[in-house]
């Protein structure tokens, strides 16, 4: 969308815009919806200014995650900011890249050495001589 109306400045060119549309695949209707809400402002912006503010009042507070940025906005309960959902505030945290993920802590450290000859395993060796004396009593 930004290419097309780059390309008509801003749907000021009339007469290429059905062939840009159609070379890349977007429709009229969609192309003229973008320039309309183009230069409107983002609904979330005032939620996101009280989150960057709770951020940067104290140096642990860029760990937080979902929920407890969820309970510092309803503690806080910022002038002109109506707090959404949790799932809302998940969503706009990663949009605007403030989420915390903990690193993954790993499960196996111990790797298995390939060039290690291996043993032999003794408790198949026992079953089968154990099913080989069961069968000659019978």
């Amino acid at each position: 969308m930004i290419f097309l109306a780059l390309k008509t400045e801003d749907g000021k060119m009339t007469g290429k815009i059905s062939f840009y549309c159609r070379m890349l695949g977007v429709s009229r209707q969609g192309f003229y919806q973008y320039l309309a809400n183009k230069d409107r402002p983002w609904k979330y912006q005032n939620l996101v200014d009280a989150m960057k503010e709770i951020a940067s009042e104290d140096e642990c507070n860029d760990t937080y995650g979902r929920l407890r940025m969820y309970q510092a906005l309803c503690l806080k309960q910022p002038e002109g900011v109506s707090i959404p959902s949790k799932r809302t505030v998940y969503r706009v945290m990663e949009q605007i890249g403030l989420s915390h993920r903990p690193k993954r802590k790993p499960n196996g450290i111990t790797k298995a050495d390939r060039e290690a000859m291996k043993s032999e395993d003794l408790l198949c060796q026992w079953r089968a001589s154990s099913y080989d004396k069961t069968q000659e009593v019978l």
